[in-house]
């Protein structure tokens, strides 16, 4: 049976990812509609390769210039236009690929139009998650995820009981700054931190790697994916990136998905669940990925993801906070206003004087968000 898709956010990393693996698997998928930011370039590609039945932008501008050039295309715009696509009646399974904070309001209209989610946007999960996992229970939809870590402990758990886990540990590279001598960590160029020795991955992301933000965003997100209580979640560096996650259970045997570092492998898990299908990849050679290391993370290198398990344990409004002022602060680092190291010390004023408060509406959720915003671009 062909699974009809509508991607949030194509023309990002993931997205491309994503309709390399839809024209691989050309016969499983067919894909009804392209959601971008304004990139209208690559999604006129994308549109005449693919020929969705809705194509949304969400930069009116750039909408309407599109239009201009597909002009047999139903083109739509905005924040009604994206929702419009993420809820259109003919997609089965929704793709939740946008970039940080913006993916969580179409990702909620989905969720309520019943769609399946393959959820790629953990900014979904670490600022709304109570409220996300609620109504994903509501509507009974079933959230795959698309990170290759979540992917990873969502394959290791499949038929067990979470009482039977001890533990789930989260992978991480390290980073391109993983052994650089501390006192040189304040001379980091953008250049450098938007270079990752193993993933090829957008900006906001491969920043928030070399941080290990990205890392304490999944503590959060695995959390409330998997209802996995926070002192049962741990990261290890595995410069490697071969292994992807661990699953502990409680008679000590564990679990762990291995594959090469390329984000097509999850993404085509998450598209064809519960199915597998044969990858474009060649079979993975042991012989030349022989050694595998693992250490615990320097919290003097990587404060940032001390950051998240506090936020979390917090709770409320406080992930929420983080996830927005981070989001600012590496977008200011990565204009040059800031420095690296900054990011960290202003992350850490900004959440030591927020007032946690408990979060019950999406509208609460976006009022934490903009405070946090406006607060972290004058801090």
């Amino acid at each position: 049976m062909m699974k009809r898709i509508a991607i949030l956010g194509s023309t990002g990393s993931i997205g491309q990812s994503a309709l390399k693996v839809i024209r691989h698997l050309k016969e499983q998928f067919q894909v009804k509609a392209l959601v971008a930011k304004n990139n209208i370039d690559l999604l006129e590609i994308q549109a005449k390769e693919f020929q969705p039945e809705i194509i949304a932008v969400e930069n009116e501008e750039k909408a309407k210039e599109l239009k201009k050039r597909l002009s047999s295309f139903r083109i739509v715009s905005g924040t009604e236009g994206i929702n419009e696509a993420a809820t259109y009646p003919d997609v089965d399974l929704v793709l939740s690929a946008m970039v940080g904070f913006a993916g969580i309001l179409p990702t909620v209209h989905a969720i309520k139009a019943r769609k399946q989610i393959a959820l790629a946007n953990k900014e979904v999960m670490v600022a709304a998650g109570e409220y996300v996992r609620k109504l994903a229970d509501q509507y009974q939809v079933p959230l795959i995820p698309v990170d290759s870590e979540h992917s990873a402990i969502f394959q290791c758990l499949q038929g067990a009981p979470l009482s039977s886990v001890q533990r789930v540990i989260l992978t991480a590279s390290g980073g391109p700054f993983l052994n650089r001598p501390l006192e040189e960590l304040k001379n980091v160029t953008v250049d450098e931190a938007l270079t990752h020795p193993n993933w090829r991955m957008g900006a906001k992301v491969t920043v928030d790697c070399t941080t290990l933000m990205n890392k304490g965003l999944e503590v959060i997100e695995a959390h409330h994916l998997f209802n996995i209580p926070i002192e049962k979640i741990q990261v290890l560096i595995h410069p490697q990136s071969i292994v992807h996650s661990f699953v502990e259970y409680i008679d000590r045997t564990m679990l762990a998905q291995l594959a090469i570092p390329q984000m097509t492998i999850p993404i085509q898990y998450a598209l064809t669940y519960p199915e597998k299908r044969e990858s474009f990849h060649p079979p993975f050679d042991f012989t030349k990925n022989s050694t595998l290391n693992f250490y615990l993370p320097d919290p003097i290198r990587f404060p940032c993801l001390g950051f998240a398990y506090t936020a979390l344990e917090e709770g409320g409004s406080m992930p929420c906070y983080l996830n927005a002022s981070n989001e600012v602060l590496v977008e200011r680092f990565i204009k040059g206003n800031i420095s690296w190291k900054e990011i960290a010390i202003k992350l850490e004023k900004l959440i030591g004087r927020h007032h946690v408060n408990k979060m019950v509406s999406l509208e609460e959720i976006f009022e934490v968000d903009a405070m946090a915003r406006a607060e972290a671009i004058n801090i």
